[in-house]
């Protein structure tokens, strides 16, 4: 099964690179380029890719408004926001518009291959490099300029204990294979969890598990 790609970014060195190496790829082919987000809109809706690369900003529309357009008129488009190290609330806020995670631009080639696979499968794709930071940053800076915290969510008691303890672990950055280890399951047990997390709670996957952990009061921006 081939994974098709749109590469949307107003650098033309950018969008010609990433094609390039995800091009050479046997699973993978790019089947548009976009110089911004318009271009990036229009060719979804051409195209109907399975993964969307996003620059955060473009000019004629920002990525962050082409990102809510393609979430909403095609959820079976995963978005992946491009960004550079220098991370900003336009980032954040692409969470909330339906965005399945992030790519910093100068990715090594392997993680970026990486990258569009994890997302196309179904899965968020939580970086390293940028996630756990961006996740705490963000999350406290929004509970900081919203005034009290919010009242923990009716959602939440939808959940198990072995779930609600999933949902923190997510929240903190962990992945599959540390949330088994502190859990001292099987890492088939956590992916059942989570699973069953996303389907309780409504959530597109798991970057969303950890914006609504924060949003719900499950987990305290800044809390270890």
């Amino acid at each position: 099964m081939v994974i098709r790609v749109v590469v949307a970014d107003d650098q033309e060195l950018v969008r010609a690179g990433f094609g390039m190496i995800l091009d050479a790829q046997p699973d993978i082919e790019v089947v548009a380029e976009a110089a911004d987000g318009a271009g990036a809109v229009e060719a979804v809706r051409q195209h109907r890719p399975d993964v969307l690369l996003l620059d955060v900003r473009m000019p004629v529309m920002d990525g962050l408004e082409a990102a809510r357009r393609v979430c909403a008129e095609h959820p079976a488009t995963r978005v992946v926001m491009l960004t550079t190290f220098d991370i900003d609330d336009y980032v954040y806020d692409a969470l909330y518009a339906g965005a399945s995670g992030f790519l910093l631009k100068d990715v090594r080639r392997d993680d970026l291959v990486h990258g569009v696979r994890t997302v196309a499968a179904g899965e968020a794709l939580l970086a390293p490099s940028v996630t756990r930071r961006l996740i705490g940053e963000f999350t406290a800076r929004k509970a900081g300029a919203a005034g009290p915290a919010r009242p923990r969510s009716r959602l939440l008691d939808r959940l198990t204990g072995r779930e609600t303890q999933t949902l923190r672990l997510l929240a903190r950055g962990f992945s599959n294979a540390e949330i088994a280890a502190d859990m001292v399951v099987s890492e088939h047990t956590v992916k059942t969890h989570v699973s069953n997390v996303l389907a309780k709670l409504g959530l597109r996957d798991r970057v969303h598990a950890v914006v609504f952990a924060y949003e719900s009061g499950a987990v305290v921006a800044g809390e270890t």
